[in-house]
């Protein structure tokens, strides 16, 4: 095989049959989308260097890109080898080709690849408008991108999310929200360029092992408004900004650019929603709300409603906190009922003022000793789960038996299906349950149960299967 790639035989052309290791210029693309387009194979190598030619084989869902030198090549597949690329929900491949240079010729195709890398080395030089890097007269890519992120499992910040962006490029301004009872951020960078560059390397990928994946769009907008520095909003270039009322951190035409005005929408810019409605058919106390809530987040208030007890204003300690509660447990049963969960307007409950008793329908859980997460960095946050028929037991005292502990979860009238101590800590084990209804309700009739020798159980959910 020559060592150079030829667009005039570049519908018989296979590719590169074998996967060197020797290092080349030339990188071979593989599995791509097939409506994929030059500008955005491009993309994959303008963070790392110049690209300096571009061989798009549609057909066989493949392309070659040739970079200006063998190290700027290295870097692009040494990164992408360990972060994979993802265009359209499709995981990208790449290797180094046994071609070290590319040809092109002047069919449609070849002409229409130069006629792009053109365009973006125009923009690069700043010789040229974005509006140009789609010779078929796309539109450029915006500099703000649109994040939602989905299977919330763990917490997400803006903090977080700017440390994962600013891998890629310069970021300006980030704003976080809740809309349609998802955690989204509006986050401008630079250049539309830089914005396209990450959305391809992290639409599709998660933040954490098997969830919080990140679904990436172009804004409609062209910039962010941002009022206030805070831990919803943040405008890079202005350190000077106040902290403000992060509520009002974008502008109501931002808003409008964003989302449209079907009258449907409400302001529910960041996590600023700590309060959930819980709405069960039958009467649950206040502290069996807080113990089965508690999984998800630590609850500080627990309202009874008055006139409608089956209803209760929960009060979470943040905002990510609530939206991982209601996440979680909107739609699962407890006691036979199904629960209703949604995030309320109210940012606090309000405790009775002194002389305004209220039947002791509204208790302060803020100094309870049941907290899992008060503790920042507390490992409890990467064994969030959703309910499942399985628990994970902790805190077991040495002289207590399985024997004892299936008693113990049988006691409620449910059934014990499968019971394992953890190999190398008995301090730990899983016990199955009958339904994920029987495992939620043990959870609450047995977390914290005081099992002697100064130990009480702790339980949570668990992913595993025994």
């Amino acid at each position: 095989m020559s060592s150079a790639a030829n667009g005039n035989d570049s519908k018989k052309f296979k590719g590169d049959i074998r996967s060197p290791a020797v290092p080349s210029r030339v990188i071979h693309v593989r599995k791509l989308p097939n409506d994929i387009n030059e500008a955005e194979v491009i993309s994959l190598g303008l963070p790392f260097g110049k690209v300096t030619n571009l061989l798009m084989l549609k057909g066989k869902n493949q392309a070659f890109l040739e970079m200006n030198t063998e190290e700027v090549a290295q870097t692009m597949v040494t990164y992408y080898s360990s972060v994979t690329p993802v265009i359209r929900n499709h995981p990208i491949f790449m290797q180094y080709s046994n071609h070290k240079e590319l040809k092109t010729d002047n069919s449609p195709n070849q002409v229409r690849a130069q006629a792009a890398l053109q365009a973006v080395n125009a923009v690069q030089t700043g010789s040229m408008t974005l509006g140009a890097i789609d010779p078929s007269g796309m539109a450029g890519p915006s500099p703000v991108l649109r994040v939602i992120v989905e299977n919330l499992f763990y917490p997400v910040t803006l903090d977080v999310l700017h440390q994962i962006f600013s891998k890629f490029g310069t970021v300006l301004k980030v704003i976080t929200f809740t809309k349609n009872n998802q955690f989204q951020a509006l986050l401008q960078f630079a250049d539309g360029l830089t914005a396209q560059h990450a959305k391809l390397a992290l639409d599709g990928q998660n933040i954490y092992n098997g969830c919080c994946t990140l679904r990436i769009s172009f804004s409609k907008l062209t910039s962010l408004n941002v009022k206030y520095n805070n831990d919803k909003s943040r405008d890079y270039t202005r350190p000077d900004l106040p902290t403000g009322d992060s509520q009002h951190a974008i502008e109501h035409h931002a808003l409008a650019a964003a989302f449209g005005t079907n009258g449907c929408f409400i302001a529910q810019v960041g996590f600023d929603e700590v309060c959930l409605i819980i709405t069960c058919c039958i009467f649950v106390s206040d502290m069996r709300l807080s113990l089965f809530v508690g999984v998800y987040g630590d609850v500080l208030r627990v309202k009874i409603m008055f006139n409608k007890k089956e209803n209760a204003l929960i009060q979470m300690c943040d905002g990510t906190q609530a939206q991982l509660a209601m996440s979680h447990l909107n739609g699962q049963k407890l006691y036979g009922r199904p629960l209703r969960i949604t995030l309320s307007k109210h940012t606090t409950v309000q405790m009775p003022r002194e002389g305004h008793e209220d039947q002791g329908l509204t208790k302060d859980y803020s100094s309870s000793p049941l907290h899992r997460f008060k503790k920042p960095g507390s490992k409890n946050y990467s064994n969030i789960f959703p309910p499942s028929s399985t628990l994970h037991l902790s805190n077991i005292p040495p002289a207590v038996v399985e024997d004892e502990l299936k008693l113990l979860f049988a006691s409620n009238g449910a059934l014990v299906k499968n019971f394992k101590f953890f190999q190398k800590d008995r301090k730990m084990a899983l016990i199955q349950m009958g339904s994920v209804e029987e495992a939620i309700e043990s959870l609450i009739q047995f977390h914290n149960h005081d099992l002697g020798e100064n130990h009480h159980l702790r339980v949570s959910f668990s992913k595993s299967i025994i």
